[in-house]
């Protein structure tokens, strides 16, 4: 155990290290300290009853009887002072914080006294491996996800192919606002909230950050990129598919079979110790090999220019990173989405995802979800 003493003010339902630390949802701010071991949570009476129930391995410590404590010598305690009080009590005058800890109340605590310093990098190292439990919440996150993609999936394949080959679902024209309904709506029922679904047909897919827009056409690839939260565990899901209603066109079935083989690829060089840049770069160069150019075309990019993959958990995206600029190294718990894909704007992009669990005997696929280009 770190014997520095660990500071947090965040609410745990959009901090990732916050939720990490506490295991519960809380909508509000509150104090989290780690003092040679222990922790200790500073909340409000409204929370407190449920924090010593579903946070036994916090000390939870009532926000009203420490504004009392010092109600006697100021008239409003602030923060800061609380947070003093509580770390003169242990004899602590240093604390460790988040790189993103509030710079005002850093600046308030130094002031009282107190050194804060910074830590740069994953405030808590081991978020980056997952024990069982954890892989149990993303692969329940990502059942969430592929629930969803179902019935993304369902909707494109009952789909009727209109003029110029625009889309139409129950008599009304099947855009990319509506598959994202569909897909999201299925996702709530089954218990998660997806934000930001992506359903990027044709060109729009070239970009793969691009949620999508307007109607859907047929014989064009759609990307659909789903990724989940959990609303009871906080935990993440991420898949995505690439997939054509109607026919594909002979370049888009080559370009699918060559970025459904790079993930095959990735599988293959995932492993513990091994670097995220050398896996991304074993997939690079096989695009290459096989015809397929990264580079600037008129003023954007095209080919595979993304990562290959990325660290899933509290957040959607955490350590380690696959890419052309990382310096991280694969390590066993770890879990990683594992998304090559191949973007033109006169084909339209592909991009296939799954979830990886990396184990001692190598990579553990969690995703179920079938591949299939055509519908």
């Amino acid at each position: 155990m770190s014997p520095e003493t660990l500071l947090m003010m965040a609410d745990s339902e959009h901090d990732a290290n916050m939720l990490y630390a506490v295991r519960m949802f809380v909508p509000d701010p509150f104090i989290y300290l780690r003092i040679r071991g222990r922790c200790l949570i500073v909340i409000s009476d409204l929370e407190i009853d449920r924090a010593r129930e579903q946070a036994p391995h916090c000390e939870a410590v009532s926000l009203t009887q420490c504004r009392k404590q010092l109600e006697k010598h100021r008239r409003k305690p602030t923060y800061p002072q609380i947070i003093r009080l509580l770390l003169s009590r242990e004899g602590v005058r240093s604390v460790t914080v988040p790189y993103n800890f509030s710079y005002g109340l850093a600046n308030d605590l130094r002031r009282l006294g107190i050194r804060v310093v910074a830590r740069n990098g994953t405030f808590f190292p081991q978020r980056e491996r997952k024990n069982a439990e954890e892989v149990k919440k993303i692969s329940a996150a990502l059942t969430m996800a592929e629930v969803g993609l179902a019935e993304g999936m369902q909707a494109l394949r009952a789909a009727k192919i209109g003029r110029k080959g625009r889309l139409t679902y129950k008599n009304n024209p099947l855009t990319s606002e509506k598959l994202r309904g569909i897909i999201e709506s299925a996702i709530a029922q089954a218990g998660g909230t997806a934000t930001n679904t992506i359903v990027a047909g044709g060109r729009q897919g070239c970009d793969p950050h691009e949620r999508g827009h307007g109607v859907l056409r047929a014989n064009e690839p759609i990307i659909i990129d789903v990724f989940p939260r959990s609303q009871r565990t906080g935990y993440f899901g991420d898949i995505t598919r690439t997939v054509v209603k109607g026919r594909a066109s002979e370049i888009l079935r080559k370009m699918y079979c060559t970025v459904e083989r790079a993930q095959d690829i990735a599988f293959e060089c995932i492993s513990n110790k091994v670097s995220g840049r050398k896996v991304h770069e074993t997939i690079l160069k096989f695009f290459q090999k096989e015809g397929f150019k990264t580079g600037k075309v008129n003023g954007h990019m095209q080919g595979f220019f993304h990562g290959t993959g990325h660290g899933l958990g509290l957040e959607i995206h955490e350590s380690p990173r696959m890419s052309p600029t990382t310096t991280d190294t694969l390590r066993s718990g770890q879990v990683v989405t594992v998304e090559p894909g191949l973007y033109y704007p006169e084909i339209g992009g592909v991009r296939l995802e799954d979830v990886a669990h990396i184990t001692g005997k190598g990579p553990k696929n969690l995703t179920r979800f079938e591949k299939v280009l055509e519908l």
